[in-house]
């Protein structure tokens, strides 16, 4: 039996989305792997369930779990230690729903954003948020690969006109790169990444050959590349890939 890998996009706080999306999913035996790509905090409105139910699956599950590290939690690991107000108070990264879902606060309305003295509280990260999530942001790994793939969060490092392996490139390039000319040129072992949303990809020519994906609904691929970052939070679906079979799977309702 072939060794089947399924890799689930960025979640940004959604757990009823992660929810849906694993309840689509086939069982998963000892010989599965189940991979995150990343980005489970800010945004959705339950960042704190998010993490309790991934930390969960890899207590539980009878598959190899494996859990990438994002930039988002990249960022909230500097923040612990250094609050980062560059990050933190822009709206559109959503760190004041992570804020609210962890102190219980009501979520945020569409447009509500955190202010005043509950921002001064937001800043204060080692008040608010529990010191096992930190460790086990700070446990996460940067990059996986299989027979099927490599999986990063972002992409890969340039160098020269060629792309590092994983091992070889730096990690802030596996959490935060958004080159055009990975996305335009890569060619080689297929990358699973996330990070980028797919609508803001570049459009795939003409005369790329066929797509191994039979039904690619909302992912992005383009040659030995899979785009599955499909706007879990950003008001987009939840995704997830299986391979080598090229099947997708989504949580929209």
């Amino acid at each position: 039996m072939t060794r089947r890998t399924f890799a689930i996009g960025d979640i940004h706080g959604e757990r009823a989305a992660l929810d849906r999306l694993i309840s689509r999913m086939p069982e998963l035996t000892p010989d599965d792997t189940l991979l995150f790509i990343g980005d489970y905090l800010d945004r959705g409105a339950d960042s704190k369930g998010v993490i309790e139910c991934v930390r969960t699956i890899q207590r539980e599950s009878r598959a190899k779990v494996v859990v990438l590290r994002g930039n988002h939690e990249d960022k909230w690991i500097q923040c612990y230690d250094d609050p980062d107000i560059g990050f933190l108070l822009p709206g559109g990264n959503g760190c004041g729903a992570t804020f609210r879902s962890f102190t219980g606060a009501p979520a945020l309305k569409p447009g509500e954003a955190v202010v005043g003295e509950e921002f001064v509280r937001l800043l204060d990260v080692r008040a608010w948020m529990p010191a096992d999530v930190l460790a086990w942001l700070n446990s996460l790994t940067f990059w996986y690969e299989d027979d099927h793939a490599l999986y990063v969060h972002a992409g890969l490092q340039s160098a020269d006109g060629a792309w590092k392996h994983p091992r070889d490139s730096n990690p802030v390039h596996l959490m935060w790169a958004r080159e055009p000319g990975f996305f335009k040129r890569y060619k080689g072992k297929r990358v699973v990444f996330g990070h980028t949303p797919v609508s803001d990809l570049p459009d795939v020519p003409r005369g790329e050959g066929p797509s191994p994906f039979e039904d690619p609904r909302e992912v992005w691929v383009r040659g030995d590349l899979v785009g599955i970052d499909t706007g879990s939070g950003k008001g987009g679906t939840l995704s997830a890939v299986e391979l080598p079979a090229c099947r997708v799977y989504d949580a929209r309702p």
